[in-house]
């Protein structure tokens, strides 16, 4: 495996390969041969989300899509969201493996749990080490929410 910095989440470790870069909605994209790049959730993402086990679309492959625009949801342990488009550009195609058995993304993170493929120019995407940075500056917000004093 590629080189990788890590975060620390309290008494847990978030790795983060450096062979890819990271969207601020906590999404690994690494170019594609074929001039997509492909997605998927980060360690911390996955560490946060606990065990995913529900996962559906709501784009198909071919749709343009917006930055930020919603393109599916994501039931886990932990929490249900909304997953946002983290490029604009033209959704290629997604894992359909994920949606008869989404525990990939919890045991392949960033091998056989990627989530869906964009053509698009990838601006805004971080280098490893922006995004190591950017969890750390929103880390302390990220805590009060997960124990739900947000706002207290």
């Amino acid at each position: 495996m590629s080189r990788q910095l890590a975060f620390r989440l309290g008494e847990y470790e978030a790795r983060f390969p450096t062979d890819r870069r990271y969207a601020r909605n906590h999404m690994w994209a690494q170019d594609q041969s074929c001039g997509a790049i492909r997605f998927g959730f980060t360690a911390y993402a996955v560490r946060l989300m606990l065990d995913v086990y529900f996962l559906e679309w709501q784009v198909a492959a071919g749709d343009a899509l917006e930055l930020r625009q919603e393109i599916g949801a994501i039931e886990s342990k932990k929490a249900e969201s909304s997953l946002f488009a983290p490029i604009a550009g033209r959704l290629v195609r997604f894992n359909e493996e994920l949606l008869a058995d989404p525990s990939h993304i919890n045991l392949d993170a960033y091998g056989a749990g990627w989530l869906f493929e964009i053509e698009g120019p990838g601006e805004g995407l971080l280098t490893p080490t922006e995004y190591v940075e950017h969890l750390a500056a929103v880390w302390e917000v990220t805590q009060k929410t997960l124990r739900g004093q947000l706002n207290r």
